[in-house]
């Protein structure tokens, strides 16, 4: 890292009177700066001054600074960073796509919809459901958009008591938040000691108010829900909907369907099980899918495939309206599109069977240094309750070893932590998905590194307390932040 740049902001850098560019007075006809009096400023805008050298060397600088899946490992649970392959982006950049606008006539962009079809055909069969719906922008919104459906459907059959939706205790926390923005109120339902949803603590939830039921599958700590089919039978027996949250489709992929479990609404996220961009706040993509009879609730358009082979756009009377501007996003659709025909039917299901072998194998190196809650066969991901206290210290210790500390100390040897207090069943967690598409070189790498931390912890506790050591921001104080905030910023 240049020293000269290093941690400090563009506006440091500036030098008064410094330029990057300059424009000539006159271009063609038109004199620069004619620019009425009513629309221009009163006073200077006061932005940095800098060469165009200093700039690029700024921001390239900072972007050094920058941590995602082309730079190194990043194992955190439940979010699934998957590589994306770069023949991807490259198909996306394709002009053919990027001069598309979305309100051409139907009849100039054929190639576009029937790609939308295709898409849609083929979430339908990975998901052993009827139709899906790519328009909402992201994972949560997609969750937002499966509850609406499920509202609707009630609504509709006059059936307007059900206003409440059960949730697992273990559950990603965008359910409980989805439900309410729906305007439907939460029940939540235990799990058992092996971690899965505690079918005796669901009974008496159960009753005439009941709109649904979110699950997910793996649940949120890797665990396949085996009494599924039992579930779904109770909630649908209490006039119920199944609701599958697609954001643990992975290790599923080719072995198993949400929709023959008995799920009737899912969301899958592009930007997890379809290697589509994920992180910085988007762009995401959550399609969808509802099981036979559900598909006029889906948010409108939705592409059709007419007699003749041409393709259009429909608009059910019952649908929910429009739910995204135009089509969704359309370019993350593309990526995965290019991501489903780069595996095929052939190589599909070994995705979902890697990312299993990849989190047992982490998880069974592992366990003799870091306490594992539930023991057994996990799915993509799995989590720890900290390190053992031969390692870490007891609770009761000052200077015992938190999860924080060893995720602190995680930076220091290259690697992007992994989730840590999520799920909240245990007080420790530090939740692992390594994902299919990393070596056994990177594994035994990151697992190399615990283990060394483990014995760090033992040997020298300090050593991690006040770690990362050699990371551009050492350790912050967290309380400190939120209770004296101080923000640099210039009155633009």
């Amino acid at each position: 890292m240049n020293k000269t740049y290093y941690g400090k902001l563009i506006f440091e850098v500036s030098r008064k009177g410094r330029v990057g560019y300059s424009l000539p007075a006159k271009v063609g006809s038109h004199t620069l700066g004619e620019i009425d009096a009513n629309l221009r400023r009163s006073s200077d805008l006061s932005l940095p001054e800098a060469d165009e050298q200093t700039v690029v060397r700024h921001y390239t600088n900072m972007s050094n600074n920058n941590f995602g899946v082309d730079t190194g490992f990043y194992p955190l649970g439940s979010c699934t960073m998957k590589y994306n392959p770069k023949v991807n982006e490259a198909v996306a950049a394709l002009p053919g796509f990027t001069a598309l606008h979305p309100a051409q006539p139907v009849s100039t962009v054929q190639g576009a919809l029937e790609l939308y079809y295709d898409v849609q055909r083929t979430l339908s069969e990975i998901a052993g459901l009827s139709e899906f719906t790519l328009n909402p922008f992201a994972g949560a919104h997609g969750e937002l958009t499966g509850l609406m459906v499920i509202r609707a459907y009630h609504q509709q059959r006059g059936d307007t008591a059900r206003t409440k939706i059960i949730v697992p205790d273990s559950a990603h926390g965008t359910n409980p938040a989805s439900a309410a923005v729906c305007g439907l109120q939460i029940v939540e339902v235990k799990s058992t000691a092996d971690g899965t949803v505690d079918v005796e603590d669901l009974k008496p939830l159960l009753g005439p108010d009941i709109a649904g039921m979110m699950m997910t599958n793996p649940n949120t700590l890797g665990i396949f829900e085996r009494k599924i089919p039992e579930i779904a039978r109770l909630v649908h027996e209490c006039g119920g909907l199944m609701y599958y949250d697609g954001a643990n489709l992975n290790p599923m992929l080719g072995v198993c369907r949400p929709g023959d479990m008995g799920f009737d609404v899912m969301h899958i996220n592009l930007h997890k099980t379809f290697s589509t961009p994920h992180g910085g706040g988007g762009p995401g993509s959550g399609p969808v899918g509802v099981r036979s009879g559900l598909e006029s609730f889906l948010p409108q358009p939705r592409v059709v495939k007419s007699t003749d082979g041409t393709f259009e756009l429909l608009a059910d009377e019952n649908s929910l309206g429009r739910i995204s501007s135009f089509f969704g996003n359309y370019a993350i659709v593309l990526r995965a599109y290019a991501y489903l025909l780069t595996l095929g039917c052939e190589y599909f299901p070994l995705a979902g069977k890697l990312s299993v072998l990849n989190a047992n194998y982490i998880k069974e190196r592992l366990k003799p240094y870091f306490k594992l809650p539930i023991d057994g066969l996990c799915k993509h991901e799995f989590v720890f309750d900290g390190l053992r206290d031969e390692y870490a210290g007891g609770h009761d210790e000052p200077d015992h070893v938190t999860t924080l500390d060893v995720a602190k100390r995680l930076l220091d040897y290259g690697f992007h932590a992994p989730t840590i207090y999520f799920p909240l069943l245990f007080h420790e967690a530090m939740m692992i998905e390594p994902t299919e598409t990393e070596s056994k070189e990177t594994l035994n790498s990151f697992i190399d590194v615990l283990i060394r931390i483990a014995e760090e912890a033992k040997a020298d506790r300090s050593l991690l307390k006040t770690a990362p050591h050699d990371t551009p921001v050492r350790r912050l104080d967290d309380v400190k932040a939120v209770k004296d905030a101080k923000f640099i910023y210039k009155n633009l």
